[in-house]
This record gives structure tokens, C-alpha cells and sequence, in this order.
């Protein structure tokens, strides 16, 4: 599945992501690169850049790359209610089970997670997150 941003969105590159915004909503076009808790914390600077500080909900596309280590999923779980409010999953049909039983097999997630296979369905559902 190819992800295009809509024409003339301006879209702002991270290592291990292309983020772009639609309606309120933060897209993410996952790029298949190892996590790492260098480049995870610099995406949640860039994150925490574009959505001035504040949580919002994220679309993201997601791709396949390696399992990151535990110092890495780690970080990643206590980042997530820092820079997102809410995050429907886009994705072939398992690997977002994966992802999430990987991420979250301890304890539940820090925000609501869903996956979709449409991402519409995605959008209307991170709708009922935004903040006016």
C-alpha cells in the first residue's frame, strides 16, 4: 500500500517516520528502520515540534522493521501519552497485534489504540479525540 500525503500538504521528514496533518489529525507513514532510543527520542522532539506540545491523535501506516530492544519499547510506551492522545493503526492484518502485544504485553496501553484496516474508519474514529 502506497501512502501519499494530499497535494501541497507539507509533510516533515523524521528517521523513523514522514508525518504530514489531516483535519486536525497527525499521519505518520512508519519508515521500516530499527528502533532505537536515539531516534525514538528524537522523534518525540520533532512530534512534540509540530504538535506544539500538546497530545494529539495519530494515524499511523505501519511497516514492518526489526523488534526493537527493551530499553527501546520501554521508552517508547512512557513517551506515548506525552505526544499522542489517541492512535488508530493501519496495517496488514497481524502486524498491529504484534506490535501491540510486543509494546503493551505487561500492562495495557498508556492511550487508546486501535487497529483499522480502512483508514478512514481510522480518521472518524481519532476523530472523537480532537480538542477544539
Amino acid at each position: 500500500m502506497e501512502i501519499k500525503p494530499p497535494l501541497k500538504t507539507p509533510t516533515f521528514e523524521g528517521e523513523i517516520a514522514t508525518y504530514w496533518f489531516e483535519d486536525g489529525i497527525l499521519v505518520s507513514n512508519s519508515k521500516s528502520i530499527k528502533r532505537t532510543v536515539e531516534n525514538i527520542t528524537s522523534n518525540v522532539k520533532l512530534v512534540k515540534r509540530l504538535t506544539d506540545n500538546k497530545p494529539v491523535p495519530l494515524l499511523i501506516y505501519l511497516s514492518d522493521s526489526p523488534v526493537p530492544d527493551k530499553a527501546t519499547r520501554k521508552l517508547s510506551t512512557e513517551k506515548l501519552p506525552e505526544i499522542y492522545s489517541a492512535m488508530a493503526m493501519i496495517s496488514k492484518p497481524g502486524l498491529a497485534q504484534l506490535i501491540m502485544k510486543i509494546l503493551f504485553k505487561i500492562k495495557s496501553p498508556p492511550i487508546p489504540i486501535k487497529n483499522f484496516a480502512d483508514p478512514e474508519e481510522g480518521k472518524q474514529w481519532l476523530k472523537t479525540f480532537l480538542r477544539n
